[in-house]
């Protein structure tokens, strides 16, 4: 995969092709503007140097010189402070809670039920829960152009590809709280580094 900018790359991404916390790293790269090497892995055939830096084998996993990271959301804020500009998380300590917070439920809740609908466990209770779910918060989507905030953050990357592999699991949006989601939607994904980000097989689940 191409690196995120034209310059010599000094970061190693190892990335799954359509994995939804591998695509939340890519896009915190391509918002950045950072020059990385993007490896796409699959689970079933990792490189040793993988493994050598992430003992538990997993995408994704980020190299910058001598420090090996992994794990999405260690990775992301790492990359936030590494290059501050844009800045992706807010100032102040008590938004900065609230946003880590956030996160965190959206991680816990909703792709643990993309988890479920992706593996057919209880897929149907999962896809209607999930789809209720986004269609209940929708409503601060007019507050606000991004989730609960005036601009593009961390939260937003973690919301941007759970959405952009609605399709894939199943989930069509109607009734109260569409509008607003579809808008908040279409505003992520015409983000040029939303569009940087993608993958060929990512592509192909809104082809």
């Amino acid at each position: 995969m191409a690196v995120a900018a034209n310059k010599r790359p000094v970061m190693t991404l190892f990335s799954g092709a359509n994995c939804m916390y591998s695509h939340q790293v890519r896009i915190v790269l391509a918002e950045k503007g950072v020059s990385v090497d993007i490896h796409l892995a699959e689970k079933d055939n990792l490189p040793e140097a993988l493994h050598e830096i992430n003992p538990y084998g997993t995408v994704p996993t980020l190299i910058d010189r001598e420090l090996g990271l992994y794990q999405a959301n260690i990775i992301m804020e790492y990359l936030d402070e590494r290059f501050p500009h844009p800045p992706l998380m807010p100032v102040y300590p008590v938004m900065r809670g609230r946003s880590r917070l956030m996160m965190h439920r959206i991680e816990s809740d909703w792709y643990s039920l993309a988890e479920r609908i992706m593996t057919g466990n209880d897929a149907d209770s999962a896809r209607k829960e999930l789809t209720e779910a986004l269609l209940a918060v929708a409503p601060i989507f007019g507050e606000a152009p991004y989730f609960m905030s005036e601009e593009f953050s961390l939260v937003d990357c973690f919301m941007a590809p759970l959405l952009w592999r609605l399709p894939q699991l199943g989930i069509e949006l109607t009734g109260s709280g569409a509008s607003e989601l579809k808008d908040y939607m279409l505003r992520l994904f015409e983000r040029e580094s939303f569009q940087a980000s993608l993958t060929d097989i990512e592509r192909e689940i809104r082809s």
